[in-house]
């Protein structure tokens, strides 16, 4: 049972009665706490040579579990690096004001705008460089709601291709990017649509935000060198690691629970002690809604675009094999953590599989074929 097991199984009484968590969430915490329990299930292994078993329980594969959280972000990061183009790519984050951030929790439906308002503003900034071609780039959208010290601050990170192809079907390539551009029309996407969909009512924040924000919400879009090379760098960095990972929590008492972070401002390492339920609370309300997309595809990147054929990817079909094979639950234990699972603790030969178990039950393959 790893820390914020424990920390959530101490608690679970309290989180349900006192929080009220919403559906999605108590679904995500049940999951977590139970990741790794034999009681709900596992593979039985044995070795053929000194005849030892080794029983391996199910995962819960949530995205809010540190240990499945991970694995999802590997898988994730592979699926998306088979979409990139061959091409120099910028990667840019999209932030909004403060005092609209209570919206989004408020009423989660809103954060969908988010998306919406950055497509729109990157599908413009090409439009603008040649409206005859109307070029068009790929990006892909990432939706955090976290900030590095837990707080509710949804943001969008953005990996936009450095060009596009053009309605002749040529490709140009794009390494200006305006940032007053960016920041101005982000900004009024945004408002406009949060407008629409909250009424009449928002006006007044609206036009607070255009007084106070007379530049467009800040938009960090400068050049990172993120070249084919790196770009796998980039999105397994930003574009889909969980909420936190075990090793920044440094103590948990049963009352108060430690953690770290480095400032974003000025890199400073942050030592920070909250209560626990404080603590819970920052870390549930990241849960999204059960099938709510928090990547999202766009341009070249579209599932159903049209010039799938005759784009030069990064990562060749021809290798794809290889790099999934890498994600593999035997051989991803194996590359992260230096031991093979399935070796046999006593002789070191490799053990095969015998059996699958749930709820105590032997689960014969005929009915897992079935299913």
């Amino acid at each position: 049972m790893n820390i914020l097991q424990r920390i959530f199984t101490d608690y679970y009484e309290e989180i349900k009665y006192t929080l009220h968590p919403r559906a999605s969430e108590i679904e995500n915490i049940e999951k977590m706490i139970n990741c790794g329990d034999p009681s709900f299930g596992g593979a039985m292994y044995g070795c053929a040579k000194c005849g030892t078993f080794k029983f391996i329980p199910f995962r819960c594969h949530s995205r809010f579990c540190p240990t499945c959280g991970t694995k999802y972000s590997i898988d994730r990061t592979t699926s998306m690096s088979f979409k990139i183009i061959n091409t120099q790519h910028r990667h840019c984050v999209f932030t909004i004001d403060s005092e609209l951030r209570h919206f989004f929790l408020e009423n989660r439906k809103l954060l969908g705008l988010l998306f919406d308002a950055v497509q729109s503003v990157i599908f413009l900034a090409f439009y603008k460089d040649n409206k005859s071609e109307c070029f068009t780039p790929g990006f892909i959208l990432v939706l955090h709601t976290f900030g590095r010290d837990l707080k509710w601050n949804p943001h969008i990170h953005c990996l936009v291709s450095e060009g596009g192809i053009g309605n002749s079907g040529l490709w140009r390539s794009k390494t200006h990017f305006n940032y007053t551009f960016l920041r101005n029309a982000f900004r009024t996407a945004l408002l406009d649509l949060m407008e629409k969909e909250i009424g009449t009512s928002f006006k007044s924040v609206k036009n607070r935000c255009y007084k106070e924000h007379k530049h467009g919400f800040y938009v960090y879009a400068k050049p990172n060198k993120c070249n084919p090379k790196i770009v796998t760098k980039y999105i397994g960095r930003y574009l889909g690691r969980p909420v936190i990972a075990t090793s920044r929590i440094d103590r948990y008492d049963g009352e108060t629970v430690t953690f770290h972070y480095n400032r974003h401002e000025d890199n400073r390492l942050i030592t920070e002690s909250v209560p626990v339920m404080e603590f819970i609370q920052r870390l549930i309300q990241h849960i999204p809604e059960k099938h709510f997309k928090q990547i999202r595809y766009y341009g070249l990147y579209a599932g159903n675009h049209k010039n799938d054929s005759k784009l030069n990817l990064a990562i060749a079909k021809e290798k794809r094999k290889i790099f999934l094979s890498f994600n593999r639950w035997r051989d991803c234990i194996l590359h992260s953590f230096g031991y093979d699972p399935l070796k046999c603790p006593c002789c070191g030969e490799s053990m095969t599989f015998l059996d699958l178990y749930y709820n105590h039950q032997h689960i014969s393959l005929i009915q897992v074929e079935r299913t």
